[in-house]
């Protein structure tokens, strides 16, 4: 068993569980002495800017946050996820918690990503503030993170895949396929993406990527089935975010198909 604290989007428990990651043990943390940021360029620049923490010295400024105990197995996933050793670190940090001070891993921007002036989108924010609420967070924290600056999201018109005669994929053929990956009936080749971008091979590759999406959305309630993508039964916010990412994948990587959903379980 590991213990970890989350601060930003892993505040939620749902946005964390849609990482593949689910807490065997969950209570509120402090890490003092510490300040919490944006300064992380998500890889997807229609992002933003990711949650960051740093050491200030002054015991003043306090971080607060979830303290989870997780099964040893799920770490790899949560390294992947978070980037680890590509945008993050993972540190060790001492937060103070109802039952005592207690040491936890906690993830800081690596200096190379770190660019200061970034912005949140409201998506984001969102999945924390939902967190800071549901943790029980003090109402001062709640309150600073309320009258946090945005990052506006882009309005993208409706994907549309480039012309041309390209082939048909099916859930087995695309898992046959580690450098592609689907989403939304799309296929995409990340084989000649910036390398920023190859952390996202063991997550994204030979897998359809739309579920995971629509459970990162701040609208999530974290029970979403494929049916409910396949029927429209989600959100509008949810339905726009997946249009985004499209034009993401579209950008950084390269279009290789459709994706046949007939033989998908749903």
């Amino acid at each position: 068993m590991f213990n970890y604290f989350g601060y930003g989007s892993n505040l939620n428990l749902i946005s964390l569980r849609a990482k593949g990651v689910t807490p065997l043990y969950t209570q509120k943390a402090i890490l003092k002495g510490w300040k919490l940021d944006f300064s992380v360029q998500h890889w997807f620049e229609h992002e933003g800017g990711m949650g960051n923490i740093r050491p200030t010295g002054n015991p003043g400024d306090q971080v607060e946050g979830n303290f989870y105990s997780c099964p040893d197995s799920q770490l790899k996933q949560l390294d992947q996820l978070e980037a680890y050793g590509i945008g993050y670190d993972r540190v060790e940090v001492e937060v103070q918690t109802k039952s005592g001070l207690a040491k936890a891993w906690a993830y800081v921007g690596l200096p190379a990503f770190v660019k200061p002036g970034l912005l949140p989108t409201r998506r984001y924010l969102n999945l924390i503030l939902h967190g800071a609420r549901t943790a029980g967070l003090s109402e001062k924290y709640i309150k600073k993170l309320e009258g946090q600056q945005i990052l506006l999201s882009p309005d993208f018109p409706v994907f549309k895949a480039p012309e041309g005669d390209f082939p048909s994929w099916d859930e087995k053929t695309l898992s046959d396929h580690p450098m592609l990956t689907g989403l939304c009936g799309e296929v995409f080749d990340m084989s000649k993406a910036r390398w920023e971008l190859h952390s996202l091979w063991p997550i994204f590759g030979g897998k359809d990527m739309t579920l995971f999406h629509i459970k990162r959305h701040d609208s999530s309630t974290g029970e979403e089935t494929f049916s409910d993508f396949l029927s429209g039964d989600i959100s509008d916010g949810a339905k726009k975010y997946l249009n985004t990412y499209l034009h993401a994948y579209g950008k950084e990587f390269t279009y290789a198909g459709k994706l046949n959903y007939d033989s998908h379980p749903k």
